[in-house]
């Protein structure tokens, strides 16, 4: 017994020995291989997730934005997945918005990739630390930024798309040192592409450069001097207002060509792509995009080429221009002193928003003083800057009126400066409270006549009392019949209301006056019709009754034959 229970306890480390030796069963190494197979398997359905941040614009602007991006190039319909045939929610109406756009391949069941788009339209220093976690090592080689301009103030632009550089490099200088090597390395990518073998059209994430061309091309005059360190796209859209400004300002196209000079002259030191967009027409928008987020379809691909020639259809893919194709567009444009004076208004500070522009609240001695300063295009200490030079050029017609008026003033010897007398808040409200005073006492005089009842109205005996009172009131007015007309004139029609009939005050006294005079004349005396015997009806109504009383027999019968007789018609002569 002791032999067998010793084999069995010996035998038992043999077998745990033996099954260590199967593969695949204990060994912990070999349990990774199933991990690793199920992790390359979902990652092979994970959608490429790409950036899109859009900024400026209203939130109008921003929806018909998404819904150009949606649109294919051949002007189809946006069209959504199978699946949920709905645009997805869009929340843009506070602070940082959000929404996703999915890419669907040319026949629209496969999805390529899932943009989140980030919009915000204001921008103000405090909403920097929203945007700053959004770029990290990840996201930074898939994100594109959005520039949105409108059409409708064409004035404005290079204002606005300072601010918005301003910001980014705000946001983009405080990032870490892994951030911003990544950011070198997106800014390399993107100045060759196009350029020495690379491919314009967009590739995975970054450029294609060919083996042969292993350095890449040295950049031109004014080419990314300025890089931020992610693409840059700027978009101007409506415009189908470029007809209006055309008509409505007398716009030609010199103005045009210099708001275009003006544009790429300035992107150009960014390495910013420039296009522009009509509601409702079919445009390269998606295609430019796409391309910019290495973002390509595996059936059908949209060539993206450049126009500058359609004033409307305007396309300036990224790394295509230089100095001299923007002077060839307009004779007389310096792009370098542009350029520079660009340089200038981007590394100036940033203009406070806690301010007005215009105008200057004092406090004074009587009251507050505002002080309404013409429109100046640019800082006094930076004169030379781009945007003085643009806004000297494209007025906005909302201030050129207070610069004229600035102008003129300065021509009479004036200091040009238009002020403005305001008085204190309170000063002001308690004149108001004298005048509403005045005018409550009015009221309770004119309230006699505004509650008379309907039935007075019929009445004629308190249509005449009214009469007396409406004219005992101008008497005690102390305004006479003479001076009724120049009160009149003075103070314009009154009416008041009288059992819900609206009266004209004027028209009465007119009637009341009338009335006063005919009963002062004497009535007029009818001529009555004479008996033959000389005398009138009433006098032999008279004699009738008389004799009546005095002789009731024949004499009745003789009275009322002459009463007939004065009665009865008589032939004439």
């Amino acid at each position: 017994m002791v032999d067998i229970d010793h084999h069995r306890t010996s035998a038992l480390p043999h077998i745990s020995a033996g099954l260590d030796e199967r593969p695949g069963i204990i060994d912990g190494s070999k349990t990774d291989m199933w991990l690793s197979m199920l992790d390359d398997a979902a990652s092979g359905k994970k959608l490429p997730e790409k950036s899109l941040f859009i900024l400026g614009g209203s939130p109008e602007s921003q929806r018909e934005f998404l819904e150009a991006l949606s649109t294919d190039p051949s002007g189809k319909k946006p069209q959504y997945h199978r699946h949920s045939n709905r645009p997805p929610p869009l929340a843009n109406q506070f602070a940082l918005g959000y929404a996703y756009h999915d890419v669907l391949d040319s026949d629209h069941e496969d999805i390529l990739a899932r943009i989140s788009l980030y919009l915000l339209s204001d921008p103000s220093p405090s909403f920097a630390s929203l945007l700053q976690p959004l770029l990290t090592p990840q996201t930074l080689r898939n994100t594109l930024v959005v520039i949105l301009l409108d059409w409708a103030q064409p004035w404005s632009w290079l204002r606005q798309v300072r601010d918005w550089i301003q910001l980014l490099r705000e946001i983009l200088v405080s990032l870490d040192v892994d951030q911003k090597e990544v950011m070198e390395e997106v800014m390399v990518s993107w100045r060759d592409r196009g350029k020495a073998g690379g491919s314009l059209d967009g590739g995975s994430g970054g450029a294609t450069v060919s083996s042969e061309a292993e350095v890449s091309l040295p950049l031109g005059p004014g080419e990314w001097e300025e890089a931020l360190g992610v693409p840059l796209c700027v978009v101007c859209q409506n415009a189908d207002k470029i007809d209006a400004l055309e008509r409505e300002r007398g716009w030609k196209d010199d103005e045009f060509d210099f708001i275009l000079q003006f544009l790429r002259t300035v992107l150009l030191k960014h390495g910013s792509s420039l296009i522009y967009t009509t509601p409702s027409v079919p445009s390269s928008l998606q295609t430019l995009i796409h391309s910019s987020l290495g973002i390509q379809s595996l059936l059908k691909r949209h060539p993206l080429k450049h126009n500058v020639v359609d004033r409307d259809r305007i396309l300036i893919p990224p790394n295509w221009d230089s100095w001299g194709k923007i002077r060839v567009l307009r004779d007389g444009f310096d792009v370098e002193a542009i350029s520079g004076g660009w340089s200038k208004d981007i590394a100036a500070p940033a203009p406070s928003k806690d301010q007005p522009d215009l105008q200057v609240h004092s406090p004074g001695a009587k009251g507050h003083k505002m002080i309404s300063n013409p429109p100046q295009p640019e800082s006094p200490n930076d004169p030379s800057g781009a945007i003085s030079s643009f806004e000297q050029s494209i007025l906005d017609p909302q201030l050129s009126a207070a610069a004229s008026a600035s102008n003129a003033l300065q021509k009479k010897g004036l200091d040009g400066v238009l002020e403005v007398e305001t008085i204190a808040t309170q000063t002001f409200l308690a004149k108001q409270v004298e005048v509403l005073e005045r005018l409550r006492i009015e009221h309770a005089r004119k309230k006699p006549f505004e509650g008379a009842d309907a039935s007075t109205a019929t009445s004629s005996s308190h249509q005449r009392s009214a009469s007396g009172e409406a004219a005992a009131r101008v008497r005690d007015s102390g305004i006479s019949v003479t001076d009724e007309g120049r009160v009149g004139a003075h103070i314009g029609p009154m009416h008041f209301n009288i059992g819900g009939i609206q009266v004209d005050a004027d028209d009465w006294l007119k009637r009341m006056k009338h009335d006063r005079d005919a009963t002062r004349s004497p009535e007029p005396v009818s001529a009555s019709v004479a008996s033959p015997d000389g005398k009138s009806d009433s006098e032999n109504l008279a004699s009738f009754f008389a004799n009546m009383i005095k002789r009731p027999g024949a004499g009745s019968r003789t009275a009322v034959a002459g009463m007939s007789a004065s009665i009865s018609p008589r032939p004439g002569p």
